[in-house]
């Protein structure tokens, strides 16, 4: 019987998402789940990309795996330098990470119009790459981005990169089907190819956009393709929410050429092209979410606000849901942050007995100009109390949060392990007559957690009023 090795990608490929965000406390014990399945190659992420991901390689090592072997991901050097001063293949390097898995451009559009350099150059840096990682003493896996597009476009071509990467010591090649839009005889033509070039020496990653990633996958199987690699539950940046882009890599991408990460124009199947803050984010990405403020030139600037957001979801937050949230953070770097209140205290007292449903009332005291006001309010719960004595505070200076309501909210533990001392992240979701939006409030208490995410969800209600008002 012939051995097909599984190599699942969930930490990497299925935190691009939406909707997903692992911490470091999930990825950890995902690992260990997956080890016992019997799971040959787990991907635990991309080391340079955040906090989380470096601090994940540190940690996996201490876990007694019987079966499975780690992998770190990452790209191909940059157009122009070495190997060795490249940031990324360090990084992959210091991981420590038994195989590195290097992800390469195939398809030759993306060559010339997301790289801006030669199809020779970009051959050097598939072989470089690959070579580094080799003689540092690891096993490489190679990934051919969008193998197959660039196999319709350009085989000659498309082949010759597989062949830069076994060349340079890469023990599998995996064909990389992704944009997902693929048909089985499209990867049957490929893989024959792939295979009368290589022998067995391939995989196969395919991703879901037509409903067909089960059946190219098997396709390839029986083309000769030995390493199939996946997702837990189909999670992943190329399904369900096939045109919201996440990963760095690809909002960079796409902002060029919108065709390098979508096989169809979504409105074409009445969909929207959506970007997602999160800390997989790029430079790119911020570029594109703070378009409205005009600092497209200060990529200082927008290294801190990325910087920043990477620190606050390694500490639990996401911006992903909560991108109001994050305009408020950009305000503050961007020194136009001015609160329309001041916090002073807060308390929230629940009372219950045998004979009668709990009963919940907040204080609230915060400073509104140069007064302090000191209110109360019941409620059904804490968040529900909270909102109610904050607005009796507001409403006399600002009498348009009467259009406000919150109408989701949304807890979860983020580090679970330790226990009743977990911290819980809040997601709040409010909306008025004209918009929808999300805040985010972290904390080991849920309260406070709760309080976070309330008051920044008056305060952009507040800042989008009086952006909103005529000149």
């Amino acid at each position: 019987m012939t051995r097909i090795y599984t190599y699942d990608t969930t930490l990497r490929d299925g935190s691009q998402g939406e909707g997903i965000n692992f911490s470091l406390q999930d990825k950890l014990l995902l690992t260990r789940r997956l080890d016992e399945l019997g799971i040959d190659f787990i991907e635990g992420g991309y080391p340079l990309s955040n906090p989380k991901d470096f601090d994940y390689f540190q940690e996996v090592r201490k876990l007694p795996l019987k079966h499975a072997r780690i992998a770190a991901f990452g790209m191909t050097r940059r157009k122009g330098a070495t190997a060795a001063e490249d940031a990324g293949m360090k990084a992959l390097i210091d991981s420590q990470a038994p195989i590195i898995t290097i992800v390469g451009k195939t398809w030759d559009l993306h060559v010339r119009d997301i790289l801006n350099t030669t199809l020779e150059e970009n051959l050097r840096m598939i072989a470089d790459s690959v070579a580094f990682c080799k003689a540092a003493g690891r096993d490489v896996f190679y990934d051919a981005e969008h193998f197959f597009d660039g196999f319709r476009a350009n085989s000659q071509y498309a082949l010759q990169t597989l062949r830069a990467a076994k060349q340079a010591g890469a023990s599998v090649i995996i064909l990389c089907d992704t944009n997902g839009g693929s048909l089985p005889d499209d990867i049957a033509r490929a893989a024959e190819k792939t295979w009368q070039m290589l022998g067995e020496g391939f995989g196969i990653h395919c991703h879901n956009d037509c409903d067909l990633a089960v059946a190219n996958t098997l396709t390839a199987v029986g083309f000769g393709a030995r390493q199939v690699q996946g997702t837990i539950n189909g999670i992943g940046e190329r399904c369900a929410s096939a045109f919201a882009h996440k990963g760095g890599m690809h909002t960079h991408a796409v902002a060029k050429n919108t065709a390098s990460y979508e096989h169809i124009d979504p409105e074409a199947v009445g969909n929207e092209r959506r970007i997602l803050v999160s800390e997989l984010s790029g430079q790119s990405t911020i570029l594109a979410k703070t378009a409205k403020y005009n600092i497209t030139q200060d990529r200082a600037l927008m290294a801190e606000i990325l910087n920043r957001v990477q620190e606050l979801e390694n500490e639990g937050y996401e911006f992903e849901a909560a991108e109001a949230s994050f305009d408020l953070l950009v305000k503050k770097a961007l020194g136009q942050y001015r609160p329309k209140f001041e916090r002073v205290a807060y308390r929230v007292n629940v009372e219950a007995d045998i004979r009668s449903p709990a009963v919940t009332e907040a204080t609230v005291k915060v400073r509104v100009g140069d007064g302090i006001l000191h209110t109360v309010a019941e409620g059904d719960g804490p968040v529900n109390a909270l909102d109610g004595a904050l607005r009796k505070a507001l409403l006399a200076t600002y009498p348009r949060l009467e259009e406000m309501h919150l109408v989701d909210y949304k807890v979860r533990v983020v580090n679970s392990r330790a226990g009743t001392a977990a911290r819980v992240r809040v997601v709040i979701e409010s909306r008025d007559r004209d918009d929808v939006w999300g805040t985010v409030g972290v904390s080991e208490n849920i309260i406070e957690a709760s309080w976070l995410a309330l008051v920044d969800s008056i305060e952009y209600k507040l800042f989008k009023d009086q952006e909103s008002k005529p000149d």
